[in-house]
């Protein structure tokens, strides 16, 4: 294996990183541990002599565990670091993006790949990848070049390209990989991923005209408005789309980087949603399918929105940072990994829920 700096070492990096106390709840050593040990886990276990990380499905997994390394306090000079980032780097394309060739997922490919651009970019030297890949992203938004107008249940969205469609799950990375990399919340790519994602929310209003909000008028979030609409929490009695967990933090925290204020009635109702389904138990709506990409989307939600305890429909205030840390930290197994028993969207690699895991982790410790 690939050489790395020792968990002693990464607990320290990330307390220069993150600082010596969270924000509340759990112990600066228990969550240091965590991180350390996770880290420890992805490196010394699972990369592979080529830099890559479950290379089989292609630079995404590796780009999360790129992010999620130097997150969790390893400097992006580190050998770890530098032999994943090249072989990310080995995808990009002609046209600036980052995915492998002929891949049905060059879209979600190039926008985790941005974000991993980004963590590792400390001295300039990424610029140029950065904004080629930040042109290939925008460039497959679907707008006017799809040949739709903002009538298109589909306009503003981003999806895998696989399939004829947009979805908030690929919308969302997209919206925060432009953001992350300084893309101005009133820019054009950013307004029209506002259109989608807020067609994506059950809440019936001059923002969002489609059908699917008047039969399951809840505030929460589901998939996808476009080609007929889905939710993979299913339909209501009514015909609605179901609304859950991951989809609402992922258009909570889409909203606040496209700019829209906490008394806006979209981010009001997606809260009050939210409230009512407080929980890191499961991923509302779904049980444990998804649960540690809900963690990571719930995690960049809440911090992005700015609040340090989030009060539940029955009142009870909750410090958030702490709860979450609590439950990843009880899920992480004895060689230092995490695992989902359901290994729906790809779960059940260890690569992949420990990149997730540790990212939610990061975002539990104070700035």
């Amino acid at each position: 294996m690939v050489p790395c700096l020792r968990p002693s070492a990464l607990a320290c990096l990330a307390l220069l990183v993150f600082g010596p106390e969270p924000v509340s709840g759990s112990s600066p050593e228990e969550i240091h541990a965590a991180i350390a040990r996770g880290a420890e886990f992805l490196v010394e276990h699972e990369q592979a002599a080529d830099g890559s990380f479950s290379a089989a499905v292609g630079p995404a997994v590796t780009a999360l565990a790129v992010t999620a390394l130097v997150r969790s306090g390893m400097p992006p000079a580190a050998p770890p670091v530098k032999r994943a980032l090249a072989y990310l780097l080995s995808f990009k394309q002609p046209d600036g993006g980052i995915y492998a060739p002929d891949s049905p997922v060059a879209n979600y490919e190039s926008s985790i790949g941005l974000l991993a651009l980004a963590a590792c970019n400390t001295d300039g030297s990424l610029d140029s990848a950065i904004t080629d890949a930040a042109a290939y992203v925008k460039g497959l938004q679907w707008d006017e070049g799809e040949g739709k107008d903002r009538s298109d249940p589909a306009y503003g969205g981003a999806g895998y390209g696989k399939k004829a469609r947009p979805d908030l799950s690929n919308t969302q990375f997209m919206v925060e990989a432009l953001r992350t990399i300084g893309t101005s919340e009133n820019d054009p790519a950013i307004k029209r991923a506002l259109d989608f994602v807020s067609r994506t929310q059950n809440l019936p209003g001059p923002h969002n005209p489609l059908p699917f909000a008047e039969k399951n008028p809840d505030g929460g979030f589901y998939y996808t408005p476009a080609a007929g609409g889905e939710s993979q929490a299913g339909t209501t009695a009514e015909g609605g789309l179901r609304s859950y967990g991951s989809m609402t933090y992922a258009g909570l925290k889409s909203m606040i980087y496209a700019g829209v204020g906490k008394d806006d009635p979209r981010v009001q109702a997606a809260v009050a949603w939210l409230a009512k389904h407080y929980t890191f138990e499961e991923n509302p709506g779904m049980g444990d399918a998804g649960l540690f990409y809900y963690f990571h989307t719930a995690a960049k939600s809440l911090d992005v929105f700015g609040v340090e305890s989030f009060t539940s429909a029955d009142g009870t205030q909750h410090g958030w940072r702490d709860d979450l840390s609590t439950a990843i930290i009880a899920r992480q197994r004895e060689d230092g990994s995490w695992k989902n028993a359901n290994e729906r969207w790809m779960e059940g690699e260890t690569d992949l829920a420990t990149a997730y895991a540790l990212l939610a982790l990061s975002y539990c410790l104070a700035k």
